[in-house]
């Protein structure tokens, strides 16, 4: 099998983050399944409340629906649950351990990504290890209690400028800010409620979609 990277930037385009609570009015994999025909490009799931047992239990479950759809899964900061529920990859914040370590545990195949919240941390960046960055939060959230200070999206746009990686918007983003995350130059935005906890996600992502596409 190939060591190649598997992962393409335009995945990055919609991007949803699960959150369990705001996905439990729907299930969370009918939600995620109604984003994936809707036109999600990427899911990560994260759960900070399950044990590793159980996300990886969910994790599979989620990966053998995803199976054929070309969406991949990763997995929210915790590398040992990405490992044993053979999924697509990781998303790790700036305190969930070693990217080196990630990228030696997971393979040259697996997709990495890193949240960024400001230019000292991108100047750290060891950017062999990674595909892409999560830069953010646009604005406050209430998915992310310990969310560092918003950026704008004049924020945004230099860090997006000064990224050598591939990146995605997050915080509290909706369907109505696609241009301007478009505008910054990211390469995607990644949204929990606008998707989670919608009355019909799949029209939800399709809106999304829509005003991504259109904001070109």
């Amino acid at each position: 099998m190939s060591a190649e990277r598997r992962f393409r930037p335009e995945q990055l385009a919609i991007y949803l983050v699960t959150d369990p609570a705001l996905c439990a009015i729907q299930g969370l994999e009918d939600t995620v399944m109604a984003a994936v025909r809707g036109g999600v490009t990427l899911v990560q799931l994260r759960d900070k409340h399950a044990s590793d047992a159980e996300l990886i239990t969910i994790a599979r479950r989620l990966k053998t629906l995803l199976d054929g759809s070309g969406v991949p899964l990763v997995i929210n900061d915790r590398v040992e649950v990405a490992l044993a529920a053979e999924v697509d990859g990781v998303h790790l914040g700036q305190g969930d351990g070693d990217v080196g370590e990630a990228r030696r545990l997971l393979g040259e195949q697996a997709i990495i990504g890193l949240s960024v919240q400001n230019h000292a941390q991108l100047d750290k960046l060891d950017r062999s290890t990674l595909d892409y960055l999560g830069l953010g939060p646009v604005f406050a959230t209430a998915t992310k209690s310990d969310h560092a200070t918003p950026l704008g999206f004049s924020g945004l746009a230099q860090l997006v400028s000064a990224s050598p990686l591939p990146s995605v918007a997050i915080g509290g983003l909706k369907a109505e800010h696609a241009a301007q995350v478009r505008a910054s130059g990211a390469d995607g935005m990644a949204v929990v409620s606008a998707i989670c906890g919608q009355p019909d996600p799949q029209v939800a992502t399709q809106v999304l979609v829509k005003e991504w596409k259109g904001a070109t």
